[in-house]
Parts: structure tokens; sequence; C-alpha cells
């Protein structure tokens, strides 16, 4: 079984995307921005489905070095999991960036501060949190293997398309993940295609994924693309 990212449909309210989305997998992650943003659990809770959210990354980043920055977003991910705990949904966050290359390592120790803070929110909801890898965006943290240190005790969640436009997935899959997203590109771009649309060795990854015994999140950008994804997943 896969579960299935609600961003295929984002361009809808998220209670038509729930309805679409819910017959096909027990497992639905909330692209919490936009038309899906979430204000309350209330929508998820008539929903007998396993829920994950995705923050929301727009607007935020947990490491700014402009500290009442840094305090509102570390606030949006508590309000996650806030609505998270209620649903028993883990929150998937992305890591932050620093706008020049010149405040790197301030922006590390923010980082690092923020993780602090979620980790002792984490304990006070009973909510888990991941931290993202993130694709080819200028001065984000965590797109490489090397750099998974900054997240310390942190779980870890595997973009595959994101490492594989970085060219390292398979660097990537060597390392422990707690949570998965899976969507294909040709190396170059973040698509968001479908599972084998494009140049992503998707046998090698699902081994993984199933010795991990987590169930992954297909993350594309369309409906059919999650269709074509979900028979493909299930030929391997």
């Amino acid at each position: 079984m896969f579960g299935v990212s609600t961003f295929c449909l984002h361009q809808v309210p998220l209670a038509d995307a729930l309805e679409k989305i819910a017959p096909l997998t027990d497992r639905i992650e909330v692209m919490d921005e936009g038309l899906h943003h979430l204000e309350t659990a209330e929508l998820l809770c008539s929903y007998n489905h396993h829920f994950s959210i995705h923050a929301p990354s727009r607007g935020t980043n947990i490491a700014s070095l402009l500290e009442p920055i840094r305090r509102a977003s570390v606030e949006v991910m508590a309000q996650c999991m806030v609505i998270g705990a209620e649903v028993g949904a883990g929150v998937v966050i992305h890591p932050g960036y620093f706008a020049w290359a010149e405040e790197r390592y301030k922006a590390e120790q923010q980082l690092a501060r923020s993780l602090r803070e979620l980790t002792t929110l984490s304990e006070e909801y009973s909510v888990r949190f991941f931290i993202e890898n993130m694709g080819d965006w200028d001065y984000f943290f965590l797109k490489t293997p090397e750099e998974l240190p900054l997240i310390g005790s942190a779980a870890f969640a595997l973009d595959v398309g994101h490492a594989h436009q970085m060219h390292c997935l398979a660097a990537f899959l060597e390392h422990p993940a707690a949570h998965y997203h899976l969507h294909d590109n040709s190396g170059d771009a973040d698509a968001h295609w479908a599972v084998g649309d494009g140049t992503i060795d998707f046998s090698a990854v699902m081994n993984v994924v199933r010795k991990s015994g987590i169930e992954p999140v297909i993350e594309v950008a369309t409906f059919d693309g999650v269709l074509k994804s979900i028979d493909r997943l299930n030929a391997l």
C-alpha cells in the first residue's frame, strides 16, 4: 500500500481532494498550503485514514537569522503538531535556508535552536516530526547526505525526487529514513512526475523502502500521475 499526498489535487478544496483520494489508500498526507491549509482537524477527523501533515513551507524558515521569523516559523510547525495530535499524524518539515552564503554558520545555529524547540513540542504533543531533504533550491539546507548531521537526532524524511535532482539518491538511500516521498524527474528539475516518467530506478528505491517497513507517500503533481504511480510501483 502507498500513501498519497493531496499535492496532486492542490487546485481544488481539501474536502474534494480527500474525497477523491480516500478510496485509493489508507494513508493520506495533507499538503498544508493554499486551499489545503488546515485551521482545525475537524475535516480529517471525519475519515478513518492514517494521516501525515506536510507543514507550510512558503513563508516559513526555521533557520532564519531574523529571530521573530524563526520563532513564528516554529509556531506554525507547533500548530501543525496540535492538529496532528488530534488525528495521530506526523509532521514533515523543511529544514530552512540562509539568504547569503556568508550567513550559513549563523543559520545552522538557528536551525539547531529550532530543532531543539520542535523536539520539545514533539514530546509535549506526542507527535513525531520529520525533516525533509531539499532539491536544488538556492541556500536551502539538507540537499546532500553530507548535511544530515545538521538535523541531529531528528527523524529524516527522504524525498526521492529531490535526492535524484541533486544526483545523490544512492547515497541518501544508504541512510535510515523514517518517512518517504516518491516522485520522479529527469535529474534536472523538481518536476514531481509520476513514478516511471523520469529516470529514477524505483526498483532500488523500493528495495530500501520495503526493508524499512514504512508506507511511502506518493507526492506527484497530478491525480492521473498518482494512478500511474500506484500501478507501476505495484508492478515492481
